[in-house]
Formats: C-alpha cells, sequence, structure tokens
C-alpha cells in the first residue's frame, strides 16, 4: 500500500504505517503544485534584496545579521551542519521515520517555501528505506526539534550517517546505496527542514499505537485476576459505570465484564459472605484503567490537530508574505506526552499491586505462596514481581514531567521551551516498561488460574491462559523465568495477546 501526501491531513494510522510497515509515500499533485507556487514567492523575495529572516539573515539571536547573496548557499549547509549537534544513543527507526512523515506534511504543504526537488528527496529517504542517524539529546522542543531534524537534513545533503538495509554509512554511501543523490540546499530550505514539532509529534503518535494495545492488553490481565483472587464481576455493571459517566470508565468496565462473563469460578462465590468488597486494585480496574483511556482520547485529539497543522518559521502565507510566528513551541504535544506517562506510571502500579495479591498467602484465598510448587523449596514467582515493581518505581520516575523543566537558550532569544522531544523519550521507555509489567501480571493470572483449575475460568480468559501458557507462564517447580517472561512481554507489545482478546470480543484488532 502507499501513503498519500495530499492538502488533506494525514491520519495517524497512516503515519505508523510508513514508520512501522515500510509502506511508501506518494505526494499529489495538487500538493506539488503548492509547493512550485509558494517557492516562486521566496524567489522574488531574493531577488528583491530586502533581507528577510531565514532566507538573507543569520538565525536565532543573529536574526538580525544580513547575509550577501554569494554565502547564502554556504548559510544553509552551515545552518544544518551547526544544528546536528545531537548525542548519545541512536533513536529507535520506526521513531526517525515518523518524524521524517511528519515533516514531509508541512514540506509539500506549500508552507515552508522549499522547492519541489527537495520535497521529492526527502520522500525519497523514507521510500529507499534510508534511515537517519539521530541522537537521543538535542532537542528542546523550541524551536521545534532542530538536532533531530538537523541529522536528518545533514544526511540528505550527503553528510552525516545512515543506516541502509541494517548497516550503518557514511551519508554520501548511504544515498549512492539507494540510488540517490545529495541536495544542495537553496534560500530558506535549511530552517525549513529543521523548524517543527515533528518529532516530539512522531513519538506521540507511536506512543497512541502502543499505549492503546497495552490497554486493552491491561483489560485482560485484570480480568484473569479477578477470577484468580475469586473477585465480583458485579461493580461492573453498567448500570453502576453510568453513575459516573466517564467514556473511557464505560469502555474498561464493558470489557472487564465481558471477559468476566459464563466464569464459573465468579459464579461460585457471588453470595459468599466472606468477602464482601475487593480490593481498590480489582473493583476500582474500571475507573484508573477508563481513565488512562480518556487521557489517551485527549492526546489523540491532539495528535490530529498536530497532523492537520503546517509548523515552520518564517511560514509563507496568502499572497506570498513571509511570517515570522511562534508555531514550532511544542507545549501542546510535550503536555500530552507527560500526561500519557503519568497514565502509563499509575496503570502500571495497580497491575503491580494485583500481581502482588495473587503471590501474598494472606490474601490470595487459597492460593499457595508465590505461586509456587513446593513452597519453601520452590520461590515460584516472587522475584518476578520484584523486576514488576522495579519496573514500576521507573515508570514514576518516568512521569515527572518534562514539559515543566524549561530551560533557556540561544542567548536568551529562545527563552521558554518545551522539552517535548524529552517527554517523548521517557513515555516510550515507560510504556515499553509497562508491557513488561503487564506480562509479569499475565504470568501470575496464568499460573493461579491453572492451580485453581482452567475449568473455573470464563470462555474469554481461557484464551488468554492458553496463549499465555504456550509461552510460559504455568505452575511447575522452578525453572528459568527470564525467557518465559520475556516471550510473554514480546507478545504484549507486539499486539498479539490486545488481538486475540479483541478477536474473541468481538472487537476486531
Amino acid at each position: 500500500m502507499t501513503v498519500r501526501l495530499t492538502p488533506h491531513p494525514l491520519t495517524r494510522e497512516e503515519v505508523v504505517r510508513v514508520a512501522r510497515a515500510g509502506e511508501e509515500l506518494e505526494i499529489s499533485e495538487e500538493s506539488l503544485a503548492r509547493v512550485r507556487r509558494t517557492r516562486e514567492d521566496i524567489e522574488a523575495m531574493v531577488r528583491s534584496g530586502t533581507p528577510v529572516y531565514g532566507v538573507s539573515t543569520g538565525f536565532g539571536s543573529l536574526a538580525n545579521t544580513f547575509v550577501e547573496p554569494s554565502k547564502r548557499t554556504q548559510l544553509q549547509r552551515s545552518l544544518v551542519r551547526s544544528h546536528a549537534a545531537g548525542l548519545g544513543d541512536w533513536v529507535e527507526d520506526d521513531v526517525v521515520r515518523a518524524m521524517m512523515v511528519c515533516r514531509l506534511t508541512t514540506l509539500a504543504s506549500g508552507v515552508a517555501g522549499v522547492r519541489e526537488e527537495t520535497v521529492r528527496a526527502y520522500a525519497a529517504l523514507v521510500n529507499q528505506s534510508v534511515t537517519p542517524g539521530v541522537h537521543e539529546f538535542g532537542s528542546l522542543g523550541c524551536s521545534g526539534d532542530l538536532a533531530p531534524l538537523a541529522h536528518v537534513a545533514l544526511v540528505l545533503m550527503g553528510e552525516g550517517v545512515a543506516r541502509v538495509n541494517g548497516e550503518w554509512l557514511e551519508g554520501s554511501r548511504a544515498l549512492a546505496a539507494a540510488g540517490l543523490g545529495p541536495v544542495t540546499l537553496a534560500e530558506k530550505e535549511g530552517l525549513a527542514l529543521l523548524n517543527g514539532t515533528d518529532g516530539m509529534l512522531g513519538h506521540l503518535i507511536l506512543a497512541l499505537e502502543d499505549f492503546r494495545v497495552l490497554l486493552d492488553t491491561l483489560d485482560a490481565a485484570a480480568a484473569l485476576s479477578i477470577q484468580a483472587l475469586r473477585g465480583t464481576d458485579r461493580v461492573f455493571t453498567a448500570e453502576l459505570q453510568a453513575l459516573r459517566p466517564h467514556p473511557g470508565q464505560a469502555t474498561s468496565a464493558a470489557r472487564i465484564l465481558a471477559l468476566l462473563a459464563d466464569s464459573p469460578l465468579v459464579a461460585s462465590h457471588v453470595n459468599d459472605t466472606s468477602q464482601i468488597q475487593d480490593a481498590y486494585s480489582l473493583r476500582c480496574a474500571p475507573q484508573v484503567h477508563g481513565a488512562a483511556r480518556d487521557t489517551w482520547a485527549h492526546a489523540a485529539r491532539v495528535a490530529d490537530v498536530e497532523l492537520a497543522a503546517t509548523i515552520d518559521n518564517p511560514s509563507v502565507l496568502e499572497g506570498g508574505r513571509l511570517s515570522s510566528n511562534g508555531n514550532f513551541h511544542g507545549a501542546p504535544v510535550a503536555y500530552v506526552l507527560d500526561f500519557l506517562a503519568v497514565a502509563s506510571a499509575d496503570v502500571a502500579s495497580m497491575s503491580e499491586r494485583r500481581t502482588d495479591r495473587l503471590l501474598d498467602v494472606h490474601r490470595n484465598f487459597g492460593l499457595p505462596p508465590f505461586l509456587a510448587d513446593d513452597p519453601g523449596v520452590d520461590s515460584g514467582l516472587m522475584i518476578a514481581q520484584y523486576t514488576q515493581a522495579g519496573l514500576v518505581s521507573e515508570m514514576k520516575r518516568w512521569a515527572t514531567p518534562a514539559s515543566v523543566d524549561s530551560i533557556p537558550s540561544s542567548a536568551m532569544q529562545e527563552d521558554h521551551v518545551s522539552m517535548g522531544w524529552h517527554a517523548g523519550r521517557k513515555l516510550r521507555r515507560s510504556l515499553e516498561a509497562l508491557a513488561r509489567v503487564v506480562a509479569i501480571e499475565l504470568v501470575a493470572g496464568t499460573r493461579a488460574m491453572m492451580l485453581r483449575g482452567v475449568d473455573g475460568a470464563s470462555p474469554a480468559t481461557r484464551v488468554v491462559i492458553d496463549l499465555v501458557s504456550d509461552l510460559g507462564g504455568g505452575p511447575g517447580p522452578d525453572r528459568f523465568l527470564a525467557p518465559e517472561l520475556a516471550a510473554v512481554a514480546s507478545a504484549v507489545a507486539d499486539g498479539s495477546i490486545a488481538r486475540v482478546v479483541n478477536s474473541v470480543l468481538g472487537e476486531g484488532e
């Protein structure tokens, strides 16, 4: 399939398909016509001789420095080289590709004033799977993601480094390996390639996809634990949820209720007076999972607005006017990246509490200590819960907002920045940790249900038990746990378990 860039916004799903599935981009003729039209406006400014920011002046605090025509090609090249100043580990390929797709939406809109050949060359990097090397540190999220985007632009010029077919190559060799050539940037183009919030937006779009899958899987993990801990399903009824009508809460409650449907184990103790109320980690699962879903929905709305945006500074407006602006500030994206990290840490914390309850002989209603085969000789899942607790502790640290930590730069010209890139980086780590936390609850819930007897499980969760036990997680004497936990975590992260669950619930993927 091909994703087409038109004057209409891309969808989040289209960005993910290009970033992760390697689908190609096609630029519509209507978009290219806009690019040609606004480039004519830039060329007219160049011919006028009037000092114009981004065209014939320096940048940032050097905006008042006029650059003579003979040095303007060097100006663009110097801008990219100087801004490609990142350090640290390489950023993941899917993030870089998502960032590039998002930048192309602005380049192809005409607002950036670049040449058609530059837009086509940038798209060719994506289509030929030339993935520039982008470092983890360098962006403050204002003016946009300058350093990460500069490392991409550097490869477009035939410099820097890029990964092609899994091999790191110097920029010119990477282009040659893909049958491409370097671009010599013209006036305004260097700035247009760098000045956007595309890195943090790419992080957000990918995170939304991952968090959606994890939230679906969390509902299944909770349903397993609720059964294994002899919980009730009565608290999840639509009538009770309607008393507090948050959409996400209603969704999670309905899913958990459906996952528990026809569970012989739940039905067996409906009238058991020894268990009047379930613990909060069971009873309040829809309220917490649902709040995370509503946070996700808000973040998704922000991402959709950003995909409809064209962010550059200065921007080419109707009538050929070039106007400076502040649309490159990343606050809208930074905030929701931080919100998602908070929600991620909280649902992980609840998941860990359910796991701990499953392992505690004083609270698990007759299950063996730590779900061990021979308690004392065997430790069961004792240390798996330690691992889970360690992950949750890290996630709590990553939930500290990056967006409140502005630090001035560029000789105080850029005196308030968003830190959105950093919010995106820590959210990615948090979601990776969440997949592992959920996997450990699934392993514990599966083992507990197998000890109670799989026949007591609801039909929907029986499918989950089968999948998890095939990967590892069933009862028995102590064994090397790490590979089993990793296998289940992989199935959580890649959506395998969510797809099975949603298929059983009749919800598709």
